[in-house]
């Protein structure tokens, strides 16, 4: 038999970093719609997470992967697994040292 890869693993969310201002911690917001229970109308909310991002590789307005983790902090407990794709424009590139 063959497996299914998933492009999602079990287990993890899919949302863009808010803010990156502390280190090693980042803001992730999960957008999503919920059908309001008496009039129907579908509303935008959200859920804020706090994320362990070890190496502080991601960046405000990237999208990335979080994973559900033992408790870091009194606020923290997902970790980034990856970056799903690099949006922010913030992104600072190392100088190089060959410019003459």
């Amino acid at each position: 038999m063959a497996e299914v890869k998933k492009e999602q693993q079990q287990g993890t969310k899919v949302g863009v970093v808010e803010s990156d201002k502390r280190s090693k911690t980042r803001k992730v917001v999960l957008a999503y719609m919920a059908k309001h229970p008496k009039y129907g109308k579908y509303i935008r909310q959200r859920t804020v997470l706090h994320v362990h991002d070890e190496n502080n590789i991601s960046h405000t307005g990237d999208i990335v992967e979080i994973a559900e983790c033992r408790p870091i902090s009194k606020t923290k407990q997902w970790k980034l697994v990856r970056i799903v794709e690099q949006r922010s424009l913030t992104r600072v590139e190392p100088i190089s040292q060959d410019v003459v």
